[in-house]
């Protein structure tokens, strides 16, 4: 009998051992995957990605359409297939252990480990490794060939070759059925065509025949187009067909500062490239770009190019003490200085469109200039009529009315012709696939319009109707929801509402609901399959994703057009992502996710009956204590019906009382179904690590009144944590905050106004609205007026307007009543919100001796991005909820800070034992 209970209670410890999962922790940060530039073969018969584990080493694997493993590699990066589906290519980089070693011993970039390119054949499964290899290229519509650049040092190591690198690349052009190749030296550019088995290249000077190269693959070989001793080539471009080559030239070794670019072309049947444009036949107060892509029309009847204005010049003879260094800003220049600033490498590579028409004895004609900057054409270039616009007579209201308003006008491309079109308006508007309409929605009226670009008919297609966004609650036009694209032929424009598509004539404005959503609150999305398909096939079925606004439901539809019938393929509690589909067959790859269930890729076809998965990465998600997500509903202050998601531990018991954080930003509800990995965030809570250690989320929706964005989070977040409260599982005594940005200004004006929180961590805050409307928002070099009169920050008005409204808002007027301790994180090289906003509440609540800690990770912008940093803010964040929260001891930096003196050296991660 004894031993029968010994070996019971043997079994009992047993099974409570094994069942036990573990906790996630930061080391565990390290060993998550995540899925990277995931691929589908054209045939449908593959699927290749990369498992990135931690941030760092990738590993990728291909798998047939049937989820068997086909093949794998450690480090393999940036995978591609062949347009015959019957090659994989990636490339191989060193261990990023192995790199971390090498720059700490101060190993010289030239010495550092070089990428391998691998080649797979899909057939033989025969790999071939190529190392030193900078990069590669492939044709992107025909299959055969691949061509890849040397580094400058393999070059180098080859016996009478100097080191390559300004002077062009080693570059081999491989046959890849046969293995064969060709090795061309000093290549400086190079390019495939789209669709012609065609290469075309230019070489240095360290050749005997310098110069532009045409070379038909698979027929005579390479034939030099343009010869020059010492030139280089800022732009170089090849048809489609290739049948054309195109080229900027710059053939002056001398260092003038205005660089006499020249434009040359060559077509099939020529011996060698003719001059088009040159210093002395570009319009006048012209010049060729260096910087303009060289593009041609679909026919190839047109070349695009660029036209620059001639740079402006300091005088070198100027010595440092002679010239004067000043800022001057003007009231009524159209962009602000600090604008300018940022923008002044763009001013100096800004240019115009121009055509040359090769079919019409290479007539040039001027599209773009400085009046009329942008232009769009119509059609793939082959539309006689562009589309021109400029925002000139708008820009400095720009600062303030956080959006621009542009004047549109219709260029013809043969004369050059210029003739208005339609003034002010605010939004998007592009062309049709076949170029016959202008299209596009104007916030300031809500309308979507189209504009005959022939007739110079403007027609409203949604005046008076709801095709904006619904739930706008910001001082600014509420934006659209969007459109699906265009029939063949420009006869219909398929456009979305909340829920639904409709189909609209483009020219009468007749329109019609064809899907039927709104009834039931799901929304219906066009996914557009073929990626070369100008049109949406009328005659073919769709397939949809759909949404539910109510359950957060997410599936795939399919749709037939002609009926306007339709059938759910699949739906659940799932966020399903955007399928891709082989582009010669039916077979399509998709995400699944929900907050259990990591985004593996899926594969299946068009009925999406039979699904296979392909990918695990992270399988032993199953060994640790997860969590749970669902949506809950309460009513604000103000009477609202809200909604927000909560998240609970896996081993969660309604008998007991968790800790709660409340981390929020605006609406985050209809991502109650994201997967959330346990990553070192740059800006806010892991909600699958905090779950596992035992806390419990709420994510609240927030609504907004115009000029009350305070109150508002006030009126939605805190009934929206009483009401959790009343559920019995939440422990009130132990209720954190935590948000960023917006969200940190939002938890900076809460603890204002309640102290139901224990502890709160509030990042980027703006805790005075008054100074930080005069700010600037660096990055962007943009004032930051237009946030606060337009959009998020929601005052609708300027502080002379409004000045209540600036004061009531602004938490820095009521930071003596804040009883909860604070942690703030704001950075130096903040381009998002004036870093002095976190020092101004930072200080005051110093000065006021409330408990706060402040963080500044030097030389990061809004949010810390390198990874030490952000880990290092995990682990600050969660020592800091864990003593308020848990109990848990101080850890020392909370206890006495970091000195200055030891910044770099001692975090202070060591927990204080209570005892001493």
């Amino acid at each position: 009998m004894r031993n029968l209970i010994l070996t019971l209670l043997c079994l009992c410890i047993s099974t409570m051992a094994f069942g036990q999962k573990k906790i996630l922790d930061h080391p565990d940060f390290d060993i998550w995957n995540s899925i990277q530039n995931p691929r589908i073969s054209r045939n449908g018969q593959m699927i290749m990605y990369s498992l990135e584990k931690g941030e760092e080493n990738n590993h990728l694997k291909i798998r047939d359409i049937d989820g068997n493993l086909f093949f794998e590699h450690e480090r393999g990066y940036n995978g591609q297939f062949t347009f015959e589906s019957d090659f994989a290519v990636f490339t191989i980089k060193a261990w990023t252990d192995e790199v971390r070693e090498l720059k700490r011993a101060k190993t010289k970039s030239a010495d550092m480990p070089k990428d391998t390119l691998a080649i797979v054949n899909l057939k033989s499964r025969v790999v071939t490794k190529i190392p030193m290899v900078r990069s590669y290229s492939m044709p992107q519509m025909w299959g055969g060939y691949l061509a890849y650049q040397l580094d400058a040092n393999a070059t180098a190591s080859e016996k009478g070759k100097k080191p390559s690198g300004k002077n062009g690349y080693h570059t081999i052009i491989r046959n890849l059925s046969s293995g064969e190749q060709d090795s061309i030296h000093y290549v400086k550019k190079y390019a495939f065509a789209k669709e012609g088995k065609v290469l075309t290249y230019a070489l240095s000077n360290l050749v005997e025949t310098p110069g532009v190269y045409i070379d038909e693959l698979d027929a005579s070989g390479p034939k030099q187009i343009y010869s020059a001793p010492k030139a280089e080539y800022p732009q170089m471009s090849i048809s489609a067909s290739g049948d054309h080559v195109s080229f900027v030239a710059d053939t002056d070794t001398t260092k003038v500062l205005v660089r006499p670019n020249t434009l040359y072309s060559w077509s099939n049947g020529m011996d060698v490239a003719e001059m088009l444009v040159d210093p002395s036949s570009a319009p006048d107060g012209y010049r060729v770009s260096p910087d303009r892509r060289i593009t041609y029309s679909e026919d190839e009847s047109q070349l695009f190019f660029g036209l620059a204005t001639p740079p402006v010049l300091q005088d070198t003879s100027l010595i440092d003490e002679e010239i004067v260094n000043v800022e001057v800003w003007t009231y009524d220049e159209p962009r602000l200085y600090t604008v300018q600033e940022l923008q002044v490498n763009a001013d100096k590579r800004k240019s115009f469109m121009a055509t040359i028409h090769l079919d019409q004895d290479n007539k040039m004609v001027q599209l773009g200039s400085i009046d009329l900057p942008n232009v769009t054409l119509g059609n793939e270039g082959n539309s006689k009529l562009a589309l021109a616009n400029t925002s000139a007579s708008y820009d400095l209201q720009s600062q303030w009315e956080g959006g621009r308003y542009r004047d549109y006008s219709i260029v013809d491309t043969e004369t050059g012709e210029v003739k208005a079109a339609f003034k002010k308006v605010r939004g998007n508007v592009s062309l049709s696939p076949e170029g016959k309409y202008a299209f596009g929605y104007s916030s300031a009226d809500s309308t979507w319009f189209t504009y005959n670009i022939n007739t110079g008919k403007h027609q409203d297609l949604t005046k008076g109707e709801v095709f904006y966004n619904e739930l706008n609650d910001s001082p600014n036009f509420p934006s659209a929801y969007g459109s699906a694209g265009w029939s063949e032929g420009d006869e219909s424009v398929y456009i979305y509402d909340r829920y639904d598509i409709w189909k609209f004539n483009p020219e009468t404005g007749a329109g019609e609901r064809i899907t039927r959503g709104r009834e039931n609150e799901i929304a219906y999305r066009y996914v557009r399959l073929d990626n070369e398909a100008r049109f949406i096939d009328e005659d073919e079925r769709w397939i949809l994703i759909t949404f539910n606004g109510v359950n957060k439901h997410s599936g795939y539809y399919e749709f037939n057009p002609k009926n306007g019938k339709g059938k759910q393929l699949v739906e659940g509690p799932y966020r399903y992502g955007r399928p891709v589909k082989a582009q010669d067959s039916d077979e399509v790859m998709f995400t699944k996710e929900s907050f259990v269930d990591f985004p593996n890729i899926h594969a299946s076809d068009l009925s999406f009956k039979d699904i296979t998965q392909i990918s695990d990465a992270n399988p032993q998600q199953s060994e640790y204590n997860w969590g749970t997500a669902e949506l809950v509903n309460w009513t604000s202050l103000d009477g609202k019906e809200l909604t927000g998601m909560l998240i609970k531990p896996e081993d969660f018991d309604p008998n007991k009382k968790y800790p709660m954080i409340v981390n929020f930003y605006e609406k985050s509800s209809d991502g109650v179904f994201g997967h959330r990995p346990p990553t070192a965030g740059r800006s806010t809570i892991s909600y699958s690590w905090y779950a596992s250690r035992g806390y419990v989320i709420f994510n609240p929706d927030v609504y907004y009144r115009i000029g009350y964005p305070g109150e508002s989070a006030l009126n939605s977040v805190v009934p929206g944590v009483t009401s959790l409260i009343e559920k019995g599982f939440i422990d009130k005594d132990n209720i954190g905050v935590q948000g960023h940005s917006w969200g940190g200004y939002q938890i900076a004006y809460l603890v204002t106004k309640t102290d139901i929180f224990k502890a709160a961590e509030s990042g980027a805050p703006v805790p005075n609205m008054i100074s930080a409307y005069g700010g600037i928002r660096w990055w962007t070099g943009l004032s930051r007026q237009f946030q606060y009169e337009h959009t998020q920050s929601r005052i609708g008005g300027t502080p002379w307007e409004y000045p209540a409204r600036y004061v009531e808002n602004s938490p820095i007027f009521n930071i003596d009543k804040i009883n909860t301790p604070l942690l703030i994180m704001h950075n130096d090289e903040d381009g998002h919100v004036p870093w002095y906003q976190g020092i101004e509440f930072f200080v005051s609540l110093r000065r006021l001796g409330k408990p706060s800690w402040f963080l500044n990770y030097n030389g990061e912008p809004h949010w810390p991005l390198k990874r030490q940093n952000r880990k290092d803010f995990n682990v600050r964040m969660q020592q800091f909820f864990d003593h308020y929260l848990k109990g848990a001891p101080k850890p020392v930096w909370m206890e006495r800070g970091v000195p200055a003196l030891e910044k770099g050296i001692n975090q202070g991660y060591e927990l204080i034992d209570k005892k001493d």
